[in-house]
């Protein structure tokens, strides 16, 4: 009697499982307003020299970084670097780049700053995976979020450089975290046929929303301070959680908390309105303590082992470099939304919108072209739309041509999203399952920590504004590359240790896509059926 067996009659996908999705629904809102407010607070209007007091049109010219002072007789020029400026605020919305004059020689403090944010999503991914283990995943998911919360709402005070890199340090801790903990939750206690479609739908849905109304706030707000603090407020109601929603029942079992497991799995069959016979959770239990009882003989498999045998080294040094490609990407095409002739907060909330086609197109296609097809495909459209957006941009008035450019902008955000919320299962897939947690956390330490220096690329850009799209695009198409040498994972038997890890898929050719095999699968059955018949005849 394990697990699913009796979360079956407890109910899978009833009441409970309900309420769980809206409260998955509601971290998602959260998760989005976190992630999502370095975008909102930094953006960087048009801007240009204040006017001097003794400005003169014959005698000053206004650049957006110097002023040009010329002679009374126009014979000489001299350039003088500014000291103020003048934004074109969007709505009179006053960001961090505006309020402290982040701009020109200034402009690289603001990726600094930005740039402690993924320094601490992947100390706080290793932090709160380890608590998480400790102390169960829902405390865990509630302190994540928290945590997170108070750097959002710290970095409403600070001035400095030094402060803003700490505050926004602290904020980073839970970027990753508060979203995969509750994840796990939904996961676990949710209909295995229920779980692509459910948990798909809700990121799509709460997710796009959150994304599409944080501008609106803002602007309402008119300042990136009270925007801070209105976007950390919501995650006080996570406090609320733990009264509603039960423990990692597996965690418990792990831990050997049988007692435990089975209230919170009576729970659940309470509030689904079932009733079920203790000699059901006795068995359970009694399964459970044999099972923890043999685990001395358990696998020795480690994360490192998977480095010492030739494919499983392949195939982790590819899972690795695609994590942080598909990360970087992420990051700078959700954020990247600014010179294409449309206001960066319209632009943002209206392709937040892409979130829910991204997530019906997992749901309608990741099963019939495999996941070695949804990765390379997602990679490779990815790059093309945004190489070609980085050379609409150069070759474009963005006054003229606002629709096409934030359209192409749209495309990008939502191939990139597609790619993002695939590769975690793919790579859940092909790790393991002796090494899967610990090997999932570190491909997502690795990728967080290298987005590090998406703000960076970001700033590439007032260098050579396409800079920043032509070398995602590069990146992007070195992933589609790498994915042809994973195996495919769909319909078969996964790997449970190390061993049977490195002869997966052995054999298979790199161009194998399952779509493909069952057209020549089919082709073949009717030729010899068609032999068949004129031998007969």
């Amino acid at each position: 009697m394990d697990l699913q067996s009796v979360l079956e009659k407890c109910g899978n996908f009833g009441p409970y499982q309900i309420l769980l999705l809206g409260l998955f629904g509601y971290t998602n809102i959260v998760s989005s307003l976190h992630y999502f407010s370095q975008t909102i607070i930094s953006f960087t209007p048009s801007h240009r020299c204040s006017q001097p007091k003794d400005f003169h049109p014959n005698s000053t010219s206004l650049l957006s970084c110097s002023v040009i002072l010329i002679d009374e007789d126009r014979t000489s020029f001299r350039d003088s670097k500014c000291s103020s400026w003048d934004f074109d605020k969007e709505s009179n919305y006053e960001s961090v780049t505006t309020e402290l004059e982040w701009v020109c020689d200034d402009a690289y403090k603001l990726a600094v700053g930005q740039s402690f944010f993924f320094i601490g999503s992947a100390l706080g991914s290793i932090f709160f995976g380890y608590l998480a283990d400790r102390i169960g995943r829902l405390p865990a998911c509630v302190l994540s979020t928290l945590t997170g919360a108070s750097g959002d709402f710290f970095t409403s005070f600070v001035g400095s450089l030094s402060w803003f890199s700490f505050t926004r340090f602290i904020s980073g801790l839970s970027m990753d975290t508060q979203y995969v903990l509750m994840y796990i939750l939904v996961f676990e206690y949710l209909s295995p046929k229920h779980r692509t479609f459910g948990l798909n739908i809700i990121l799509g849905v709460f997710y796009c929303v959150g994304l599409m109304i944080s501008p609106w706030i803002a602007i309402w707000l008119g300042n990136w301070r009270r925007y801070l603090w209105a976007a950390s407020l919501p995650a006080l109601g996570m406090l609320l959680f733990p009264v509603f929603l039960h423990e990692s029942a597996e965690w418990l079992l792990t831990k050997g908390k049988f007692e435990k497991a089975v209230k919170s799995l009576r729970g659940v069959a309470k509030f689904n309105g079932r009733e079920v016979n203790d000699s059901v959770f006795d068995e359970f239990v009694k399964h459970y303590r044999e099972k923890l009882n043999n685990s001395q003989n358990k696998s020795s498999d480690t994360f490192m082992g998977m480095l010492r045998t030739p494919r499983l080294r392949k195939f982790t040094i590819i899972l690795l470099i695609k994590s942080m490609i598909i990360t970087i990407a992420f990051d700078i095409l959700s954020r990247n939304v600014e010179g294409v002739g449309i206001s960066p907060f319209k632009l943002f909330s209206y392709s937040g919108f892409c979130y829910l086609p991204a997530g019906l197109t997992i749901i309608l296609f990741q099963n019939k072209i495999g996941r070695k097809g949804m990765a390379c495909a997602s990679l490779l459209m990815g790059a093309i739309i945004t190489a070609a957006t980085g050379y609409l941009v150069a070759t474009l008035d963005p006054a003229d041509y606002s629709v096409l450019l934030g359209f192409m902008v749209s495309l990008g955000r939502y191939g990139a999203v597609v790619a993002y919320d695939a590769e975690a299962q793919y790579a859940a897939e092909i790790i393991p399952t002796s090494v899967k947690g610990r090997g999932v956390a570190n491909i997502h330490v690795v990728g967080n920590a290298f987005a590090f220096f998406s703000s960076y690329i970001i700033y590439l850009g007032t260098f050579y504004k396409p800079l920043p799209s032509l070398l995602i695009s590069f990146v992007l198409l070195i992933g589609a590359c790498l994915c042809l040498a994973l195996p495919e994972t769909l319909h078969k038997n996964l790997p449970q240790n190390l061993e049977e890890g490195e002869i997966f898929a052995k054999g298979e050719k790199w161009y194998f896509f399952p779509c493909f095999s069952r057209r020549q699968k089919t082709h073949k059955s009717a030729s010899q059926m068609e032999s068949s018949d004129n031998i007969c005849n």
